[in-house]
């Protein structure tokens, strides 16, 4: 076969069989655009009902400036596409595209299509390294089937674009030729990744910087390095501009833990924990962030294999590693921010370093740390990968690869198999969440809802948020990836003084979250014109139920 079409038919085969890893752990009903049961059933957890609420209320908005504003899912919390967490780069392009495809969820082929990329993107980093394309093939197959993707897919379905770390790494190894296509290739990647997820975007944005440090190094033209850095960082800030992201002007506030409170444990790459079937559980920490940086047994046979091979003889690292100094730091870094300032292994944290409180709040941005160690967990891949080849050839590094591949999907089977079971069942259609028949005619009557006090992620914040995107009224009942902490204050006092004092908005339904919301509604309502009652186990605030219509 002629090697053109052989590297064709593994590139296929490869980013096929990455393909199907998502439709076994869900079913073909993900593909479906209209089926959005088996993402609001509930056990995703609540991060997929955020997603399609928060994308409803966007595609059935007007187009605003910038176009990313989502405003009737936030009200005065300053909510954008952005904070959804929604894969803006799809909702903005499927809100264009409304008047002809009417789509409920594009999530389900969203996590097919980064499987498939995963694939394609390894494949072409290994590229780097070797030509063989059984070796390619299978080495893609590897980096597809990997827990820190597959654990993404089951609820942070932006998280999934893994390959958008694969492509920097791609082009830092080994970048196009020309000054234009390395300029196209970066920026339109850094773009991209602003246009995707936060986290992907530090991370590429981190890979990216330290490839334009490396070629300075090299004594690349100071001019041209500017230009590109310049170049990237205009299109990056057009994106984050164009989703809503500069929307939040007074501070981004996470919800509940901040940074080192889900840290990197230096056992967690080899904790099998819920995704392998073979090694055992080790007492890593168990933060809500557990069980993702497992590589899988069919990858540590590699790394293994690729640690022999050094040990043998294999490839001089020492050019490669002062060819790519800067990359290496950057990688070092991201590691150092994934184990964080509280360092443990083995469940035991080892000592705690303080930081400045304007640091901690930097890093409160990026707080879930453990996903910095991506970079690096691929790029030891590759390496392993680099140095088997180098050191035995291409041939005896495809056979080993082709090894690696079913032990590391013989691994991971049980994972698959968890996530599958989420799914399984589910109906097409989401039940409702609130079933007095007061709701129906509450929503017949106000054209509001808000949650007092306002908070993000706040109690009864999904069956409220439900309630309303299902009736078209505008709520601040969310959950957002972040709010301004600013605006939330200053929300709550405006609406304890307006409860207080009875001036109550126009047509608007208030349910009240705590007691001292109770009692300020109390103080304020007029029992002969407006409505304090419990309704399926909330108490609400009806202003003018009882007067003439």
């Amino acid at each position: 076969m002629p090697p053109r079409a052989a590297a064709a038919l593994s590139l296929s085969i490869a980013t096929l069989i990455a393909a199907s890893l998502p439709l076994f752990a869900f079913g073909r009903r993900i593909l479906d655009v209209g089926d959005i049961g088996w993402m609001l059933a509930g056990p995703l957890g609540p991060d997929p009902v955020a997603y399609w609420i928060g994308w409803t209320y966007f595609r059935r908005s007007p187009w605003l400036v910038p176009p990313g504003l989502n405003p009737d899912w936030g009200l005065e919390l300053g909510s954008s596409i952005f904070y959804v967490d929604a894969v803006p780069l799809l909702a903005l392009s499927l809100k264009a595209l409304q008047p002809w495809v009417e789509v409920q969820q594009y999530w389900g082929p969203w996590l097919v299509a980064c499987a498939a990329l995963q694939a394609a993107a390894a494949w072409w980093l290994i590229g780097r390294a070797i030509p063989n394309p059984l070796a390619r093939g299978a080495g893609a197959v590897l980096f597809a089937a990997q827990p820190m993707l597959l654990n993404r897919m089951g609820g942070h379905f932006a998280l999934a674009a893994h390959w958008l770390v694969l492509a920097a790494l791609a082009l830092a190894f080994r970048p196009p030729k020309g000054v234009l296509h390395r300029r196209v290739a970066w920026s339109a990647l850094v773009a991209v990744a602003s246009l995707t997820q936060a986290y992907f975007l530090a991370m590429v944005a981190a890979l990216w910087a330290a490839d334009l440090i490396d070629r300075a190094r090299r004594g690349e033209r100071a001019l041209t390095i500017l230009i590109d850095a310049v170049t990237g960082a205009a299109l990056s800030a057009a994106a984050l501009w164009a989703a809503g992201f500069f929307v939040l002007r007074g501070g981004y506030s996470p919800i509940g833990e901040g940074y080192g409170m889900t840290a990197l444990d230096l056992l967690a790459p080899f904790d099998a924990v819920e995704w392998g079937r073979f090694l055992p559980e080790l007492p890593t920490l168990r933060h809500w962030e557990h069980g993702g940086s497992y590589l899988g047994l069919g990858s540590l046979l590699v790394l293994a294999a690729g640690l022999v091979a050094v040990a043998r003889g294999g490839p001089a690292w020492r050019p490669v590693l002062a060819h790519h100094a800067a990359l290496l730091l950057a990688l070092v870094g991201l590691l150092l921010f994934a184990i964080g300032n509280r360092p443990a292994i083995g469940g035991m944290i080892l000592f705690e370093v303080p930081l400045p409180e304007p640091v901690r709040r930097v890093a409160d941005l990026l707080r879930a740390s453990e996903r910095f160690v991506w970079p690096l967990a691929y790029t030891a891949l590759f390496a392993a990968i680099a140095a088997i080849a180098a050191r035995w050839g291409g041939q005896r590094a495809a056979t080993l690869l082709l090894l690696a591949v079913p032990v590391q999907l013989a691994d991971i089977s049980v994972g698959l198999e968890r996530q599958q079971s989420l799914v399984a069942g589910a109906p097409r259609e989401p039940l409702a969440r609130l079933v007095d028949p007061f709701w129906e005619e509450a929503a017949r009557r106000y054209r509001t809802l808000r949650a007092v006090p306002a908070e993000n992620f706040g109690a009864h914040w999904e069956a409220l948020a439900r309630f309303a995107v299902m009736h078209g009224l505008p709520t601040d009942a969310v959950y957002l990836s972040r709010v301004d902490g600013r605006l939330v204050a200053r929300l709550r006092v405006e609406m304890a003084e307006r409860l207080a004092a009875g001036r109550f908005e126009e047509a608007t339904l208030y349910v009240l979250r705590d007691a001292e919301t109770v009692a300020l509604a109390r103080a304020g309502y007029d029992p002969a014109r407006d409505l304090l009652g419990c309704f399926d186990g909330m108490t609400v605030l009806a202003p003018g139920w009882f007067a003439p219509r």
